[in-house]
């Protein structure tokens, strides 16, 4: 074994060594790159684990997240109110309530819902034009970093 050693590192098989040396190198730089890739994406896998595991527990309860208002008259405004609770251990605050578009406003409760209490979010929808509508009211609180969509539906009956 020595004597093979000594061919390999002498003379003109001082290349091949070095050659052989180079690989090892390689090889062993390939390995570590996928032993890092491997612990990275297990530690991205688990954090992503923790995350989804915790926004799974809900701390609001919608009564309703869709409300069907039936036929309503052209030009008169209609109220839809959308309750929830507080089923969590800390207070809530509404921080964003977002209409998709113009022909509805918004009101909610702007003060903090404490545990075990309810909250409101009113749809004030403007029946200008007859015809189907679907429309939707995005809701933002300090509870849940996933935005809670509020839908409705109905007809507007046109004017006589």
């Amino acid at each position: 074994m020595i004597n093979i050693w000594n061919k390999l590192t002498t003379g003109y098989n001082h290349k091949l060594y070095i050659c052989i040396v180079k690989a090892a190198s390689n090889y062993y730089r390939f390995i570590m790159k996928k032993v890092y890739i491997l612990v990275l994406s297990l530690a991205l896998g688990l954090m992503s684990f923790t995350i989804t595991h915790s926004s799974v527990s809900k701390s609001i309860t919608w009564k309703t997240d869709a409300v069907e208002v039936g036929k309503i008259p052209q030009g008169i405004p209609k109220k839809i109110q959308f309750e929830f609770k507080n089923t969590g251990k800390k207070a809530v605050l509404i921080t964003a309530v977002k209409p998709a578009c113009g022909c509805t406003a918004a009101e909610y409760t702007k003060t903090p819902v404490a545990p075990g209490k309810s909250g409101f979010v009113k749809a004030i929808f403007n029946a200008a034009a007859p015809g189907p509508f679907t429309k939707s009211v995005t809701v933002t609180t300090s509870a849940d970093a996933t935005p809670m969509v509020l839908k409705f539906a109905g007809v507007v009956i046109p004017k006589k």
